[in-house]
């Protein structure tokens, strides 16, 4: 596992935003885990969190794309915060952009977007915190397109939770990467996690109970 992914396990863990216990989640799944990227408060810790996103696109799509665009709520953070990462470690300049949950119809930045417009031919990355059902994206996607003819090169989320989708047969990011045909990577996957803290974090008894959620939602 390369160093800055197990950086980003501990970072998460320290930052009270993965947390292990029991939990009830939106989908009625009880889960001996929970993400809250809400609990990223502080300049620091965005500055940190966007150094861990800019990383994780280099990695795995590289710097050729012009636009990041975050769904609004929560992924204005984290576009905000990684364009000023891939400048700063890559020297590149790529313009940030989010959706209106609500249309501003004044002002010289009225419209449904924040940040930069959109224009045809631009290459954009999308950025979300984690990723259960793509019910974001399917809201957001076709706002993309509609604004212009734009290539988007793929989805980066923070934690692939490596459980099955909306579907039933297949992940969350595998139904998204089939949908729109742009592919979806994470800085790291659960089972990531569970290597770098087993025996720490994680007991024995968790370890037990994160292996009996994944027999029943875990990807076959």
């Amino acid at each position: 596992m390369e160093a800055y992914k197990r950086e980003f396990i501990n970072f998460m863990v320290e930052s009270n935003v993965l947390k292990f216990g029991d939990f009830t989640l939106k989908s009625g799944r009880r889960s001996p885990f929970f993400m809250n990227a809400g609990a990223y408060v502080t300049g620091s810790q965005l500055g940190r969190l966007g150094e861990f996103y800019a990383r994780a696109i280099h990695d795995n799509f590289g710097l050729d794309f012009d636009v990041l665009f975050g769904p609004a709520y929560k992924g204005i953070p984290l576009a905000v915060s990684t364009s000023i990462a891939l400048h700063e470690l890559y020297g590149k300049e790529v313009r940030y952009c989010s959706d209106r949950k609500e249309e501003k119809d004044h002002g010289a930045d009225k419209g449904s977007f924040l940040g930069t417009s959109l224009a045809d031919g631009d290459r954009v990355v999308m950025i979300e915190d984690v990723t259960t059902s793509g019910k974001s994206i399917d809201e957001t996607y076709p706002k993309l397109t509609a604004a212009a003819n734009v290539e988007v090169k793929g989805l980066i989320v923070s934690l692939n939770r490596m459980e099955v989708g909306k579907g039933g047969k297949v992940s969350a990011q595998e139904e998204i990467q089939e949908r729109y045909g742009f592919p979806v990577a994470s800085i790291v996957s659960m089972a990531k996690v569970v290597e770098a803290l087993e025996g720490t974090v994680i007991t024995p008894e968790l370890k037990a109970a994160i292996d009996a959620y994944y027999e029943q939602y875990g990807v076959k």
